[in-house]
């Protein structure tokens, strides 16, 4: 019998109401090993419900007794960290090493929010006019939820779900209805760790329960991760709303090599960077920037075999770089980006799409694929392809280098390699991108510094996790007090001034 996945609302795992469901594929094999419940409007309606009625509560309980709950939380996870990458790896089909580390930048941001009591810390300011005193608190908002994508099912709900509830929200999650198992056992856990029935709930689905998110007045903030056209439409439909909006999107992600670079660093990192989780990163390396002519040559002279050498293979095979994409119709995308860029003129010196491996024909696999003459006209530069395919674009000198990911319309991530330190710094000062590497390929921050893009990137001014995410799921109010000290200074009728 097919196994049934349905949501998780006030404490409890629920069957949908809809009558709909997804199939949830096996990567490896192309065949469905699981249905989940797609939510209706009844369903979130339900999961509202539950969150709004344990918000008194929870918001009342002391920010050190909310820390209590994800120290536990964490606890909890290690003692199945193992089994939670191999139940992520199964329903993703990235590599059980690469699904550790999901859960592991995830787990980071709940450390991060274990420090609550600290980071709600208000400020205070005594006798700031006579007899008077200043200070301000920051109050959770109330219910408030997060929309995540398929391919971090454990790093990007923890990102949202963490801070929101450490600030003494109720959050509903709406994970990827591709590989929904991880986020619900995260709901679970969280429950036996001492987190109250109702204050995170989990509802399944497509954009029915999307919508229904958006249009309801009780959910108070929404955050959003997944392609640029749906958070453009998430924030302005939420905020014409009156919501508060958080969202990102889309990357095209530059990795700037200039002539003094160490060579084989660079190839290392763009092999990893580019083809690790076969390219279903926001933050993946899609575009190499050679500087010179020399460069460029040199640089492809290593890339190649490298690419060519990829070892790909299951997502539980502990010797492969890269396992299968998440489904069939994700990998027929690619391989139509694939043939545009020959269409286009763009030189594809490596072709993994007719990759096939034994006893897994109908598995989701594609080697990698690199192309080299890439120009910005081209889709395949212009486009978030989201699979192990690398662009090599030519730059004449270092400003056209520059140029290139600051003038594109996606600003996420860019990385420069290099032995100047004024290239670097320079280049750190003038891109126009949200997080920047230096020598550094993936320049995802840690978790008590922000991760945010800029351009069709990003929308909304804050961005996930570290300061920004208390700021994010917090309002301030600010109060002016004095006490009576007895003295009758009368009726004051123009606007306070505390001279």
């Amino acid at each position: 019998m097919m196994r049934e996945i349905g949501h998780f609302i006030g404490g409890k795992e629920v069957k949908g109401s809809s009558g709909r469901f997804g199939d949830v594929f096996n990567p490896n094999t192309g065949e469905v090993q699981a249905k989940v419940a797609l939510a209706d409007k009844s369903d979130v309606d339900k999961a509202i419900a539950n969150a709004e009625a344990a918000f008194p509560v929870w918001a009342a309980t002391n920010p050190q007794r909310r820390a209590r709950v994800m120290f536990k939380f964490l606890e909890l996870i290690q003692r199945e960290f193992d089994d939670f990458a191999r139940l992520l790896s199964s329903e993703h089909g990235k590599t059980v090493a690469d699904s550790r580390g999901d859960i592991q930048r995830g787990l980071e941001v709940v450390e991060f929010a274990c420090g609550i009591p600290h980071l709600l810390k208000g400020e205070f300011s005594d006798g700031a006019g006579p007899g008077i005193d200043l200070f301000s608190m920051r109050q959770p908002l109330g219910v408030v939820a997060g929309i995540t994508p398929f391919n971090f099912p454990a790093m990007i709900p923890l990102w949202k779900c963490a801070p929101a509830i450490a600030c003494g929200n109720t959050f509903i999650l709406k994970p990827s209805e591709r590989d929904p198992s991880v986020p619900l056992r995260i709901a679970e856990l969280f429950l036996k760790a001492g987190l109250p029935e109702g204050v995170l709930n989990v509802v399944n689905g497509d954009k029915e329960a999307v919508d229904a998110l958006l249009t309801d007045p009780r959910v108070k903030a929404i955050g959003f991760v997944g392609s640029s056209a749906i958070a453009e439409y998430i924030y302005a439909t939420g905020t014409a709303r009156g919501k508060r909006v958080q969202c990102f999107g889309g990357a095209k992600n530059h990795m700037i090599v200039m002539p003094d670079a160490d060579m084989d660093q660079a190839v290392d990192a763009l092999i990893g960077a580019g083809y690790g989780s076969a390219g279903e990163r926001c933050m993946a390396v899609s575009v190499a920037v050679p500087v010179g002519k020399k460069t460029a040559d040199t640089l492809l002279q290593k890339l190649i075999p490298r690419v060519e050498g990829l070892k790909i293979g299951p997502a539980d095979d502990a010797g492969v770089d890269y396992g299968p994409m998440v489904t069939r119709e994700l990998l027929n995308k690619v391989k139509g980006y694939i043939e545009d860029g020959i269409k286009e003129g763009a030189k594809l010196v490596v072709d993994g799409r007719n990759f096939k491996l034994q006893g897994y024909e109908n598995g989701n696999f594609i080697g990698g694929c690199l192309f080299d003459e890439v120009q910005p006209h081209m889709r395949i530069y212009k486009e978030e392809i989201f699979g192990p395919v690398l662009s090599v674009v030519r730059a004449k000198d270092y400003e056209e280098a520059l140029r290139l990911p600051s003038e594109h319309e996606y600003g996420n991530g860019v990385a420069i390699f290099t032995r100047d330190g004024d290239t670097a710094r320079d280049f750190t000062n003038r891109v126009q991108v949200g997080m920047v590497g230096i020598n550094f390929a993936i320049p995802v921050p840690l978790s008590y510094y922000t991760f945010g893009g800029w351009k069709r990137s990003g929308f909304g001014d804050l961005n996930q996790h570290g300061p920004d995410a208390v700021r994010f799921y917090t309002k301030t109010k600010t109060v002016t007090a004095r006490w009576p000290s007895g003295t009758k200074e009368g009726a004051e009728f123009v606007i306070p001034t505390m001279r």
